[in-house]
């Protein structure tokens, strides 16, 4: 176990262009503190990356991470061609209503950066302090032919021990992480299915617009348009936020200090102390 308390499942419904679907998210600290954190997991993953940050910031922070429509306990949608930006950021507006705080703070890893990006640098924006992990306004094209060989697959393996096998590999520019670490990754994103064997607990579907897109949107416009408090973290080797990109995120926009974690690639899982300790500095500190 890599925490010693488990989050509080709550659900809400929100809009896509085929209808209402559930969205899943975990709580972690006082229900009534109003010092509000919304975590955003990357694109097939799920709200329960962040249990040891939701347990590290218990004690001063309300910590709220989404499972994304189609992943982890969330709606699958009916449409796949709706698992774009305008249906997350949808839900994620509906989440900071839900959340009745008039401010937020944004840990995004991924996908979740990109989101917490967008949804900071609109104007009037909630959010208040953001953390960027391992994205940023330029996306190297080898990381997304690396993430396209992968997501939207749909295995199915024989047993537990071969579905944490998959993980592993498939999620090896994560870095060392020990056994319960990984065990933990593992348990939060697979299932048992009906027939017996493991599957994967989201919907292959999310891969379909992903696919279909001719290139990333440049987000330097919205980069430059923050002003808020900001932290960008990076694996040092990773190959989706390259370091030039992340030099010029520091020399730009909201100037971020940039830190970087040796031997990790994409993205750091903020598991350990050493990741998520600076994220727990950085919110504290706009206490």
């Amino acid at each position: 176990m890599l925490t010693r308390t488990s989050p509080r499942t709550l659900h809400f419904d929100s809009l896509s262009p085929h209808g209402f679907h559930r969205v899943v998210y975990h709580e972690w600290g006082d229900p009534a503190n109003d010092r509000v954190v919304v975590c955003v997991h990357g694109l097939s993953r799920n709200g329960r990356d962040f249990d040891v940050v939701g347990e590290a910031l218990a004690a001063t922070h309300r910590t709220l991470a989404v499972d994304m429509p189609g992943r982890g306990a969330s709606q699958w949608l009916a449409d796949a061609n709706d698992y774009v930006f305008p249906t997350y950021l949808t839900a994620l507006t509906a989440l900071v209503a839900r959340s009745g705080a008039e401010r937020v703070d944004w840990v995004g890893t991924s996908l979740g950066a990109l989101l917490g990006i967008v949804m900071a640098a609109q104007p009037g924006t909630p959010v208040a302090r953001l953390v960027v992990n391992d994205a940023g306004p330029t996306i190297e094209p080898a990381a997304l032919a690396r993430i396209r060989d992968y997501v939207g697959l749909d295995p199915a393996f024989a047993s537990y021990a071969e579905a944490e096998g998959y993980i592993r590999a498939v999620s090896a520019p994560f870095g060392a992480l020990t056994d319960a670490q990984w065990e933990h990754l593992t348990r939060t994103c697979v299932a048992p299915r009906a027939d017996g064997r493991w599957g994967l607990t989201y919907d292959p579907g999310i891969a379909v617009p992903f696919r279909a897109a001719a290139a990333p949107p440049d987000l330097w416009p919205l980069w430059d348009a923050i002003r808020g408090p900001t932290l960008v973290l990076r694996g040092a080797q990773s190959d989706l936020l390259s370091p030039a990109t992340a030099a010029a995120m520091a020399a730009r926009g909201p100037k971020p200090r940039v830190v970087e974690f040796a031997g990790v690639g994409h993205a750091p899982m903020l598991l350990a102390p050493d990741q998520y300790g600076p994220v727990v500095e950085f919110l504290r500190a706009g206490a």
